[in-house]
């Protein structure tokens, strides 16, 4: 009885175990809400700064970056759309 308890037991962590993995996993990188890495928010710069966004022009700043989000915006949805073509 007691080898029997304890392989229900392992059993029982492994199945936690494994759905505690696929929980975290499960998480979508485009969920406004999860946080952004390094790596994405260092992506998002170079992205806004093809767009035209300097983030040293502090005198056209709020034009500056409306503009670059506009064309990021833009091409977001391009890509959507392209990718819903396919």
């Amino acid at each position: 009885m007691k080898t029997l308890s304890r392989i229900g037991l392992g059993a029982l962590l492994a199945a936690v175990s494994i759905s505690a993995a696929l929980a975290q996993s499960s998480t979508r990188p485009t969920d406004p809400a999860a946080p952004k890495t390094r790596a994405k928010v260092k992506a998002d710069l170079v992205e806004w700064r093809a767009a035209g966004y300097d983030p040293l022009d502090w005198i056209n700043y709020p034009h500056n970056a409306q503009r670059a989000a506009r064309i990021v915006a833009e091409r977001h949805a391009q890509q959507a759309g392209a990718g819903l073509g396919q």
